[in-house]
């Protein structure tokens, strides 16, 4: 399918934008992913910068800027969070536990919608808490699918390793025992965007002693079905 709408500045702004989907990326990685000169990448990512349309993290690397943020709230059109609210708490119903949408922002993994469990004991995480992308099944799944060096950095203290990881790859699901949390145990699977990207991580989560140490072989299945749903409905809602 043809992507270019005649005017190449904008073209090349919307593949820099396009390529930061996924979280932080250096200079090289735009270029590479761009398939745009050095240059030209650099001039154009620090006029977004300018804008506010890009950011930088503590690293130096290019990320989504708030001012998109800030458009999306403005115009309503979060299609991630108006179609994860019903999907979540089906998803809450068919497993008794607390359900969420994670998206990746630089080093934490943020939690942009939830169903918590009504009653009993529950792990509650609020919309806007931060986590850290260094436990948990929902960082496994945000980062199994990164590029080499991403992943290589990622994985830096991490609590999971590169052969977790290859495994939540080749299943398409995360589970996780007290990682995060002493106690907690949490089933992860991958939300894509229009462009087949991971941008998202649908989980559920509760106490180890109702999950069982296994969590994903009861519930695995439930949560893809949902995060396939999920993603589904973005693919519908950009075309």
């Amino acid at each position: 399918m043809d992507t270019s709408s005649g005017v190449g500045v904008i073209d090349k702004a919307a593949q820099i934008l396009n390529a930061l989907e996924a979280g932080p990326t250096s200079l090289a990685q735009l270029v590479a992913l761009t398939k745009i000169s050095r240059p030209t990448v650099h001039r154009l990512a620090q006029a977004l910068v300018h804008h506010r349309l890009v950011g930088k993290d503590i690293h130096g690397r290019f990320v989504l800027g708030g001012r998109l943020v800030e458009l999306a709230s403005a115009a309503g059109e979060d299609r991630l969070i108006a179609a994860a609210g019903p999907l979540l708490i089906q998803l809450r119903d068919a497993t008794g536990e607390s359900t969420q949408v994670f998206r990746r922002q630089g080093d934490y993994r943020v939690c942009v919608a939830s169903a918590e469990r009504p009653v009993g004991l529950r792990d509650t995480i609020p919309v806007g808490t931060q986590l850290s992308m260094r436990a948990g099944s929902a960082a496994q799944v945000l980062l199994a699918w990164e590029d080499h060096e991403r992943l290589l950095d990622g994985l830096q203290s991490a609590r999971f390793t590169p052969t977790i990881l290859a495994g939540v790859r080749r299943r398409g699901w995360a589970q996780s025992l007290g990682e995060r949390e002493p106690g907690v145990a949490s089933v992860s699977a991958p939300v894509r965007g229009p462009s087949g990207r991971v941008i998202a991580a649908v989980s559920m989560s509760g106490p180890i002693e109702r999950l069982s140490r296994q969590p994903g072989r009861a519930h695995q299945e439930v949560v893809v079905q949902t995060a396939n749903a999920l993603s589904e409905a973005l693919r519908k809602t950009g075309d």
